[in-house]
């Protein structure tokens, strides 16, 4: 049975027990229904070589051959994957959008007598109505920024504040990036399809009627683009400014990134870029810092060399409203936990 889905609340609310994505392994990868699991009808190669027959011989061929990997590749699914599955089990089938890898995988099920359904569109249905969330709607949140200097505590602050019942998107682990030159990961970033869906899900999650605190960012997270319903609605929204001196942004900061600064090497290959906007002498001083072991001094001489300047710079470019300002001379627990004790009320939902 094809089932259709006219919106995102409809398709991540399928009523089915498993949603079987049958893609190649490299389409699962790159983006995915959220909560899908990988059956692949044809693995990369299979689906490489397909493809290639049906270009160079003809499409007869490559469905001949597809049929015949599908078939014996559903067969493997179901002695494995599937052994555990009584009659009762109803699985979501799809695969790219035209069904054919869908369709004939979830007609074998459909014969085991497994009540097997396949969605009109398949992936490009959910991608669409994905896109439609964060490209074409104009948000009904109120967003509110927290922003500040390199170093105030902003992501640990929105950890403590979701934990306190503030509705919150957190959008550097979402991009599994930590928002600044020094912040990737060593597992590198979703793709921007599968950031798009976290996004998508995130807001879906979130009550309209309520303020929505986020984290104030560049319009790219790494290599990763903010969609632009999200952006228009934190260019618009009001921030909450944190402040703190700079011992205590340094003394926290060299805390947040001592994983990253222990590889000397790979710093120095992140500090790079900047030779060319601070020049080689202030870059050279920062890794002499690091260097000797000095990883305050160095979190301090960076914020202060380029980080502060950059961000006075920007905010010259671009007014932003500001509900308020808020301060520690700490950025310690009992320093955010003042911070947090001062937010709470700006971002109730009264």
């Amino acid at each position: 049975m094809v089932t259709s889905f006219q919106t995102l609340s409809d398709i991540l609310n399928h009523g089915c027990d498993t949603v079987i994505d049958v893609r190649s392994p490299a389409e699962f990868a790159i983006d995915h229904i959220p909560g899908a699991i990988n059956l692949p009808a044809l693995s990369n190669d299979e689906r490489a070589r397909v493809g290639t027959i049906y270009k160079q011989i003809s499409p007869f061929e490559a469905r001949k051959l597809g049929a015949s990997l599908v078939a014996r590749n559903v067969a493997d699914h179901i002695a494995q994957a599937m052994a555990d599955k009584d009659g009762a089990w109803q699985p979501l089938v799809h695969c790219w959008r035209g069904g054919q890898r869908s369709g004939s995988f979830a007609s074998i099920l459909s014969q085991i007598g497994w009540r097997a359904q396949t969605v009109q569109g398949g992936y490009q249905t959910f991608r669409g109505l994905v896109r439609q969330a964060v490209y074409d709607t104009s948000l009904p949140h109120r967003m509110i920024l927290l922003d500040g200097n390199t170093g105030t505590a902003k992501t640990a602050l929105l950890t403590r504040l979701a934990a306190a019942g503030v509705q919150t998107i957190d959008l550097e682990a979402l991009a599994d990036h930590r928002g600044s030159l020094l912040g990737g990961h060593d597992l590198g970033q979703p793709s921007q399809r599968a950031f798009e869906t976290r996004i998508a899900l995130a807001l879906h999650r979130l009550d309209p009627a309520r303020p929505v605190l986020v984290e104030a960012e560049s319009s790219k997270i790494g290599r990763l683009v903010i969609p632009p319903a999200l952006w228009s609605a934190m260019c618009a929204a009001q921030r909450i400014v944190v402040r703190a001196p700079l011992a205590a942004r340094a003394a926290y900061l060299a805390q947040a990134y001592v994983d990253i600064a222990a590889d000397r090497d790979d710093m120095a290959r992140r500090l790079a870029p900047l030779r060319y906007v601070r020049g080689h002498d202030v870059v050279d001083g920062w890794l002499d810092l690091l260097r000797t072991g000095d990883l305050t001094g160095f979190a301090a001489a960076l914020m202060a060399q380029h980080y502060d300047p950059a961000y006075a710079k920007s905010r010259r470019v671009v007014e932003h409203g500001v509900l308020a300002d808020v301060a520690s001379e700490t950025l310690d627990d009992k320093g955010q936990e003042r911070l947090v004790a001062a937010i709470l009320p700006l971002v109730s939902d009264s």
